[in-house]
């Protein structure tokens, strides 16, 4: 469960993002496909070099929806259930990839932020992440 500092963390750090949506996208999908290879299969028509059009054009989408989530914190369900219908009935993505993109997300966010992704940051974050996968992951049920 999310606390109101949690949202208020989330938010700041989310603001901070602004502008870098492409690129932290497109890292975390690197670092993904990197550190987890059979994430790899969802993806046969992506050029998944580091840096590529495709990989970036979806890093963005993924940054946007994460925005789109933060937006509608307090009904994720509602927000995100779109996805997870996509995610879950047409390309069927097993839900255990969901933790590896946000456990690479949050790398993303901690480089790039150094610092100001504090503990407490780092924490608020982890447990939105979690809420995200556990909403997409709703429809597997």
């Amino acid at each position: 469960m999310l606390t109101a500092e949690d949202k208020k963390l989330i938010q700041q750090i989310w603001g901070k993002v602004g502008g870098a949506e492409e690129e932290i996208g497109a890292e975390a999908l690197t670092r993904m496909f990197c550190s987890y290879p059979p994430t790899k299969t969802y993806f046969p028509h992506f050029d998944l070099s580091p840096g590529s059009d495709q990989v970036r054009g979806h890093g963005k989408k993924v940054v946007a929806a994460l925005g789109t989530a933060i937006k509608n914190i307090d009904n994720l369900s509602q927000a995100l259930s779109e996805l997870s219908n996509l995610h879950a009935y047409n390309l069927r993505v097993d839900p255990v990839n969901f933790k590896f993109l946000s456990q690479c997300l949050q790398v993303a966010l901690a480089t790039r932020l150094g610092k100001e992704y504090s503990p407490e940051a780092h924490s608020a974050v982890d447990k939105f992440m979690s809420a995200v996968a556990s909403v997409l992951a709703e429809k597997y049920r």
